[in-house]
């Protein structure tokens, strides 16, 4: 008890400092980037024949500033350019190879022929045209959402930035290459994957495919993630927490397996931390697999293992793991709720994450070290001090901590990307997730693309160990 004892406290002085650094973050609201929908765009001119939009403000508390919402987004987007500021957004088009995508795709020979014939109606419809190509790929990524296989997230950046501000602002400001190029996603990774494309060679054809397509996966999240924030990379089987903008822990992980088990890709937020987790068989064991039966005829197997059996009036049976150390969950899970059931959890097989292939679990993701993750997830959310998660984690009784501040979780997918040691490394694509996205960059450009996927979710409804 004395070692346990010692070997908690431990956990809560390493989380400790933690939760200094998110006390400096300055509160909640730096869970999420200032976004341009809280501050006044600039009015885009209305498509020809057509009534200028009115942003709409929403009503302001005492003393503070009113809130602009996002001008509604028109099609065709058709502003009017100056020559100056068509051949700048030119330059860019043939510039973008650095970004990881084609100049072809934004019709460069169209704009060319524009700025040729001056400034006018053909002009502004020619330049309005690629620019808005060019933002939204570089914002929201350039490949169609049914090549995203398993992606679930739906990027906030198309509301927070929407096209027309966008184009409005790159021309009061003359500034189109800065406009553009700030569409960035603010990640590191990012910029590391930009200097691997600009240093590879163009014969090393495969390797440039596998930088572009890593690039575009970081379009498909929100560009900045905000200041603290969970990250899981399936194919590195790797989780990190990042807090300021600086990675503070790492921990190994173990995730779905492929096929009907494989991890989906989602963004979620941590609402709260359990400890000491029940975990309810599901019927497609408890029936489907025979267990209620097998326990229910040896009562003595299922108090050994920690179940508890009950069998209803109409003969239905449940059947409810209490916690302990034999728990499929482990000692901690968080509590992230999403349509998936996928959360992040502790295990008792802790041996298997000395393994080089982790794609064990039935698609939740068991994590390393988890005990201290909840602990830390507990300070920083606002949820516990350490001393009381430290008492809580001992007390083998089930407790959710609820957070007073959620941290967002990312559960990524790149097959290329800077590892734990810093270094940019490739990792197995284990799902097969890859060809798509370069079947999709080989064919043209797709126009008036969905935003969110039309796959089905697939609910986990098991996590047993492996």
């Amino acid at each position: 008890m004395t070692k346990r004892f010692t070997l908690l406290g431990g956990l809560a002085l390493l989380a400790m400092p933690l939760a200094v650094q998110a006390q400096e973050a300055g509160g909640p609201q730096e869970l999420l980037p200032e976004t341009l929908a809280q501050t006044p765009a600039t009015p885009a001119p209305a498509a020809p024949g057509s009534a200028a939009p009115k942003p709409a403000v929403a009503p302001a508390a005492a003393g503070s500033t009113p809130v602009v919402q996002p001008l509604p987004v028109v099609e065709p987007l058709v502003q009017q350019w100056t020559l100056a500021d068509a051949r700048a957004l030119l330059a860019a088009i043939e510039a973008i190879g650095a970004e990881g995508l084609d100049p072809a795709d934004y019709a460069p020979q169209a704009l060319r022929d524009a700025i040729v014939g001056g400034k006018g109606e053909a002009l502004d419809i020619a330049a309005s045209t690629s620019f808005a190509w060019l933002a939204e790929d570089l914002r929201d990524g350039r490949t169609p959402m049914e090549a995203r296989k398993q992606w679930f997230v739906e990027d906030p950046d198309a509301d927070r930035t929407p096209t027309g501000n966008l184009m409005a602002r790159a021309l009061a400001t003359h500034d189109v290459a800065g406009v553009l190029a700030g569409l960035d996603p603010a990640h590191p990774d990012y910029a590391r994957l930009k200097q691997e494309l600009a240093a590879t060679p163009p014969q090393d054809k495969e390797r440039l495919a596998l930088i572009r397509v890593n690039m575009d996966r970081w379009r498909w999240l929100a560009r900045d993630l905000g200041s603290q924030y969970l990250l899981v990379n399936i194919p590195e089987m790797q989780l990190r927490l990042s807090v300021n903008g600086k990675i503070v822990r790492t921990y190994r992980t173990i995730v779905g397996k492929p096929g009907k088990t494989a991890t989906p890709q989602l963004a979620e937020m941590v609402e709260g931390v359990i400890f000491n987790p029940t975990w309810t068989v599901p019927q497609s064991i408890v029936k489907g697999e025979g267990l209620g039966a097998r326990l229910l005829a040896n009562p003595a197997a299922a108090r050994a293992k920690g179940y508890k059996v009950t069998r209803g009036a109409d003969g239905y049976v449940s059947v409810v793991q209490q916690p302990g150390p034999t728990n499929s969950l482990g000692l901690v899970k968080l509590d992230m709720p999403n349509p998936h059931a996928i959360f992040l959890h502790d295990t008792p097989a802790r041996q298997l994450f000395d393994q080089d292939n982790r794609a064990l679990s039935h698609g939740c993701i068991r994590t390393e070290r988890a005990l201290e993750m909840a602990i830390t997830m507990a300070i920083i959310g606002g949820g516990a001090t350490a001393d009381e998660a430290v008492a809580i984690s001992k007390s083998r009784e089930y407790t959710k901590v609820p957070l007073t501040r959620q941290i967002p979780v990312y559960i990524t997918y790149f097959t290329m990307a800077q590892d734990i040691e810093g270094k940019l490394s490739t990792f197995v694509d284990l799902y097969d997730r890859d060809p798509p996205v370069l079947l999709s960059f080989a064919q043209p450009r797709e126009k008036n693309r969905a935003r969110k996927t039309d796959e089905q979710v697939v609910e986990i409804v098991d996590d047993l160990q492996t």
